[in-house]
């Protein structure tokens, strides 16, 4: 039904929404409210409490420390916060927040600082809390195959804690972000064909919400692997950008490590061919633990960059794993679908070194991007679409791209229907923003219009407020803002964010 009372339109001006009336007296309605625009500035009386709460070491209102904190790794300009405090302890964040909250001052909690939609910009001022010094892990059950920690743990910190365990934490966004970070984002990656989303590796969440009580969304200490009791608070917190409270802790999923994996590289003529062979392979029920594309100009990047020597062509980088007799039956069935679509051989990567080399070469394909146009800084979005939709909407991308003039390398975690661009922008250049907004925007429309989402794995934060509209309807609007109401009546998390 709304796709009739909400429309976003794509000219030569740029991003048009078209809402009903009564959506946009909805919203003004919305913007009017108390809570919406009574936010305080921070005054010198808060700095001397948030002293008292975290520390006076672990409070800085230095320029470097505010701006460092005022910008994640997208294209949105660096919005600083007016402080920025240190916590060390949940009680810590309880009493930041609360004091936030009786003061009505904007508080955006900070982790990695890895997000790519703006996510941590202090568009309006407030406190800016650093949780990375809560950086425990804090119990591992193997035989559960479960494990607690707080939010300052970063997934290569936790997997190298789980080294010797057999088991390991297998969601891997590229950047070596905060676990907890992850699930305000509901971050996956290239395991997300075998292992699910943040979303589904999470069994439990400590949540400070903005009053300063604290909650845990399944029920303190409960860690089972399913449960039918009342409301998914855990996955109404994944995913909420830290608009809805502030993730202290997790209780998280573990996973076996294979028992052998093997890694292999293989080009096609055209992107046509190599999504195809995605869709086909997946359609085959091959257990693929990554199956990755990439374009023909991200594979030129990354041979530039990371000093490969791949065929510049459109590429499927894959991953097998299981026992090495399901690893040959499976790569020889890839291989003639690879085979059948006009692909070349597999050139493999089999030992550990080698295999870890292709995969980190592919985790800093931002980096390769931005070396393609050095002093340019990155502007990227995801789409992602059913399966049976994947091939036209990476096609019609690319010719969105090719027509507007601008470089966009194209990579994607394709075994489940995501991918990525990463624009170079120089963003002293206004109509080049402008031309690459425009073609981000016309990507997430076609997505929209074929079943999918405006974004898989990044999130809303700033960028994309205007298509969650879209996606997801009038309706469904009110019923988040009535959440969000419900749970900060003061709008003192992260405003801004999600919604306008």
């Amino acid at each position: 039904m709304f796709r009739n009372t909400v429309t976003i339109e794509w000219s030569r001006n740029g991003l048009k929404l078209n809402a009903s009336s009564s959506l946009r007296h909805k919203i003004r309605r919305r913007e009017m409210t108390p809570a919406a625009h009574k936010i305080a500035p921070v005054s010198d009386n808060l700095v001397q409490s948030l002293q008292r709460i975290v520390g006076s070491g672990n409070v800085s209102q230095a320029m470097a420390v505010r701006e460092q904190h005022g910008k994640d790794e997208s294209y949105h300009p660096c919005a600083p916060p007016q402080v920025v405090a240190f916590a060390e302890s949940v009680e810590q964040v309880s009493g930041v927040t609360k004091l936030c909250n009786e003061h009505r001052v904007p508080l955006i909690p900070f982790g990695s600082g890895t997000g790519l939609e703006g996510g941590i910009n202090a568009i309006k001022g407030g406190v800016c809390l650093d949780v990375m010094k809560m950086d425990k892990v804090i119990a591992v059950h193997p035989e559960d195959f479960d494990c607690q920690v707080e939010c300052g743990v970063t997934r290569k910190t936790l997997n190298n804690y789980l080294r010797d365990t057999g088991l390991w934490f297998p969601i891997d966004p590229g950047a070596d972000a905060s676990l907890c970070g992850m699930c305000s984002t509901s971050a996956s990656g290239t395991n997300a064909v075998r292992y699910g989303t943040m979303r589904e590796n999470v069994l439990n969440m400590e949540v400070v919400l903005a009053d300063g009580r604290i909650i845990h969304t399944a029920g303190e200490d409960r860690r089972t692997k399913k449960t039918s009791a009342g409301y998914n608070l855990t996955n109404l917190f994944v995913g909420s950008e830290g608009t809805l409270g502030i993730i202290t802790k997790a209780t998280l999923r573990l996973h076996g490590i294979p028992e052998t994996s093997v890694s292999a590289v293989c080009s096609f003529e055209n992107i046509q061919s190599a999504v195809d062979t995605t869709v086909q392979v997946l359609q085959c029920g091959i257990p693929m633990a990554r199956i990755e594309f990439l374009d023909e100009v991200s594979v030129d990047a990354c041979n530039k960059y990371a000093n490969m020597d791949m065929k510049v062509a459109p590429s499927l980088f894959l991953e097998f794993s299981g026992s090495p007799k399901s690893l040959e039956e499976n790569a020889e069935i890839v291989g003639d679908l690879v085979k059948l679509n006009g692909g070349s051989d597999f050139r493999w990567a089999t030992d550990v070194d080698e295999r870890n080399r292709l995969w980190k070469t592919r985790h800093d394909i931002l980096y390769a991007c931005m070396a393609l146009r050095p002093g340019c800084k990155p502007y990227s979005t995801d789409v992602c679409v059913p399966m049976s939709n994947l091939p036209k909407v990476v096609v019609e991308s690319k010719k969105y791209i090719d027509e507007a003039g601008v470089i966009g390398p194209m990579v994607g975690h394709v075994g489940d229907g995501n991918f990525h661009v990463f624009f170079p922008v120089d963003q002293s250049n206004p109509d080049e923003v402008k031309t690459v907004h425009d073609v981000s925007v016309k990507m997430a429309l076609l997505a929209q219009e074929l079943d999918g989402t405006c974004t898989g794995e990044h999130g809303i934060g700033l960028g994309k407020r205007e298509l969650l509209l879209k996606e997801i309807g009038e309706t469904g609007i009110e019923v988040m803002q009535q959440l969000k109401q419900t749970l900060d009546p003061n709008g003192i998390l992260n405003p801004g964010k999600v919604f306008f």
